[in-house]
Parts: C-alpha cells; sequence; structure tokens
C-alpha cells in the first residue's frame, strides 16, 4: 500500500511538474523496493522522468552560464556568472551523484529483468556522461568519468546485443545515447557514426516484425539516430574539405 502511495504521488508530482519532488517520493520508493520485489517498468519510467527533469533544467543553465562567462564581461558582472555557474554545478554534481549511488547500491544489482539491466545500466552512463560535461577543469576526474560511463555504456551494449532484437525501445536509444557518448565526450565522429548507422541499419531490417505497441518507440529513436548520422556526417565531410584545402 505504502508502495503505491508513494507511486501514485510521483504521478502528480509529474503532472504538476514538481520534479523535485517527484525524486523524492521516487528515491523513497527504491528505498521500500528489493530483489523479491524491484522496480518494475512503470516505476523505473517514473525514476527516470524525475532525475531527467531535474538534471536537464540544471543541464540547460549551466550551458547559459558557460556561455555568457566565455563574453567579455566587467569584472562585477563575471564573479556573479561565475557563482553561479558554481551554484549550479554543484547542485548538478549532487544530483548526479545520488541516482548514481541508487544505482550502483541498490537498482543494478537487483533488476527484474534484462531489460531493467540494460536501462540502468544505461542511466549510469548517461549520468556519468553528464558530470564530464561540466568536469572541463579537472583532468583527472573527468578522465576518470569518462572511462566509468564507457564502461557501464559498453556493458549495456553487450547485453543488448546479445539479449534483445534490433528494433527494441531499449537497445535503441542505448545506441542513441552511446553514439553521443562517442561523439561529444570522446570526440570521437567515426564510432559515433559506425554505431548509429550499424544500430539504424540493423532496425531497419527487423522493422516489419515489430510490434505495433513498440513500433512508434522504435522509430523515432531510428529517426533521432539518422537525424545524428546526417549531422555528423556533415561536419566530418566538412573538416575533410578543409583539410584538403589547406594542404593545397
Amino acid at each position: 500500500m505504502a508502495r503505491e502511495i508513494m507511486r501514485t504521488k510521483a504521478k502528480w508530482c509529474e503532472h504538476a511538474e514538481r520534479y523535485d519532488d517527484m525524486v523524492n517520493e521516487m528515491k523513497a520508493l527504491v528505498d521500500v523496493s528489493s530483489k523479491d520485489e524491484p522496480l518494475d517498468e512503470e516505476e523505473r519510467n517514473l525514476l527516470s522522468v524525475a532525475y531527467k527533469n531535474v538534471v536537464g533544467g540544471r543541464r540547460s543553465s549551466w550551458r547559459v552560464l558557460n556561455a555568457k562567462f566565455g563574453e567579455d564581461l566587467k569584472e562585477r558582472q563575471r564573479a556573479l556568472v561565475e557563482a553561479m555557474k558554481k551554484k549550479v554545478e554543484d547542485e548538478l554534481v549532487g544530483l548526479c551523484s545520488d541516482v548514481i549511488r541508487l544505482l550502483d547500491d541498490r537498482l543494478i544489482l537487483q533488476p527484474e529483468n534484462v531489460q531493467a539491466k540494460i536501462f540502468f545500466l544505461k542511466m549510469k552512463g548517461d549520468y556519468h556522461r553528464y558530470m564530464v560535461e561540466i568536469a572541463a577543469d579537472d583532468a583527472a576526474n573527468r578522465e576518470t568519468l569518462i572511462k566509468t560511463a564507457e564502461k557501464a555504456y559498453q556493458e549495456a551494449m553487450d547485453i543488448a546485443t546479445e539479449k534483445l532484437p534490433s528494433t527494441s525501445p531499449i537497445r535503441l536509444g542505448l545506441a542513441l545515447n552511446y553514439s553521443v557518448f562517442f561523439y561529444e565526450i570522446k570526440s570521437s565522429p567515426n564510432e559515433a557514426c559506425d554505431l548509429a548507422k550499424k544500430s539504424f541499419d540493423e532496425a531497419i531490417e527487423g522493422l516489419e516484425n515489430v510490434s505495433e505497441d513498440v513500433y512508434k518507440d522504435s522509430t523515432l529513436i531510428m529517426q533521432l539516430l539518422r537525424d545524428n548520422l546526417t549531422l555528423w556526417r556533415s561536419e566530418l565531410d566538412d573538416d575533410e574539405e578543409q583539410q584538403d584545402t589547406g594542404d593545397d
């Protein structure tokens, strides 16, 4: 009964866009979950929505402040922006560390099934990736975060490739985020393109056998993979063209 109340409150928090409250409800729900009664699919999605929104809002704030910090500001303005940026960074690290603790201490250890295991490993990769974005001034910490993110993504990908169909939204979503990690964090555009293309092509081959209930989700993620692939290839072509021009 307590768990049902927490789940209902979390849903209402989502409806009201009270995502900080939603995080608290889902943390409490995780606390009462167990190996015998792990989070079900709905609860996993609620947890993801809660943290995605509280972290996403702060990531957006950080990008604005980081861009402003690069401008030619007066000393007092620069000090103000720097203080705000530091506050947002501390909040981001706190929230990401919070969800990573839940994943490492509870959720990855007691998944409901293979899909849950992949879901949680992908989350671990994602939240380490978000911390990498703001760790530019700490090279050692940044390198550790990158390695941990890649390890989580790769473990999830190995399981997904073996256990899930190429059209699974969970597998496709993992491929999408892992390819973004290669492109944005590791500065490896060729690896990013290879993963995106392979995942898209394999999904196309199996699309005719996809059930109606997942078709929309699968094709939406496939479109995102294709959009990224188009953009990244265009940028690679531009870089090669500039290099050729420079050689002349």
